[in-house]
């Protein structure tokens, strides 16, 4: 399963891009607002930080309008996947964007039948957003399995499932049970991976128990004399 952040925090980015787990990023216009700063500029500098794929989402509505924004976009560097909505005039710019060899991931969509609208007009990814339907009391998860259900039924569909909207671990643990290609993790998420209260428990003890020892594997230090 591929790792992407979800931010266009360049500190954040760089940190976690230095653990070597990060596989690209994806923002949207309100993580950009966060910033702010230049839209364009950041993102030239995030696809300058990470090699795998950035999305950078179109703010346009109509067809002509994303499409100039869309190919904008694509100028900035070869690794920009233009985020465009799954609505009518979305996947007709999906299309034409895709016939030119850009990336496309298609956003919001929130249903099995929009996912597979996305893949025959030929997405990059689509990102299903299971924390927004599990806050309507819908099941987020069912529906990154039916999706993928789907897909696997039509080989030629090359479309990969970006599952976005994560909140927690869980939903990125199930989601890779399932088979899912990307998770888009908030920045806090991932750090909440690497945290478990008996490794913490079991590396304390271990410290405590080589500090007790005197030694050092740099070489400095002497073993302390054992007790007769």
């Amino acid at each position: 399963m591929k790792f992407f952040i979800d931010t266009a925090d360049l500190a954040e980015i760089r940190d976690l891009a230095a653990t070597g787990l990060v596989d690209g990023v994806t923002t949207n216009p309100s993580l950009i607002a966060k910033t702010g700063r230049n839209f364009l500029e950041v993102v030239r500098e995030i696809c300058a930080v990470v090699s795998g794929p950035v999305s950078a989402e179109v703010t346009a509505s109509d067809v002509a309008g994303m499409l100039a924004e869309g190919r904008k976009l694509a100028e900035i560097a070869g690794n920009v996947a233009v985020k465009v909505p799954l609505t009518s005039a979305g996947l007709k710019v999906c299309r034409a964007l895709r016939d030119q060899g850009i990336m496309v991931n298609v956003t919001l969509c929130f249903s099995a039948a929009q996912a597979l609208l996305a893949a025959k007009a030929g997405a990059t990814f689509v990102s299903p957003f299971v924390g927004r339907l599990d806050d309507v009391g819908s099941d987020g998860m069912a529906l990154i399995g039916d999706i993928l259900a789907i897909y696997r039924n039509y080989p030629k569909l090359e479309t990969e499932v970006l599952v976005a909207s994560i909140r927690h671990p869980i939903h990125v643990v199930e989601a890779a049970k399932l088979g899912a290609h990307v998770g888009t993790l908030p920045p806090n998420v991932l750090r909440q991976m690497f945290a478990h209260p008996l490794t913490e428990k079991g590396l304390a003890a271990f410290l405590a128990d080589w500090a007790k020892t005197g030694q050092s594997i740099l070489g400095e230090g002497k073993p302390k004399a054992r007790a007769e």
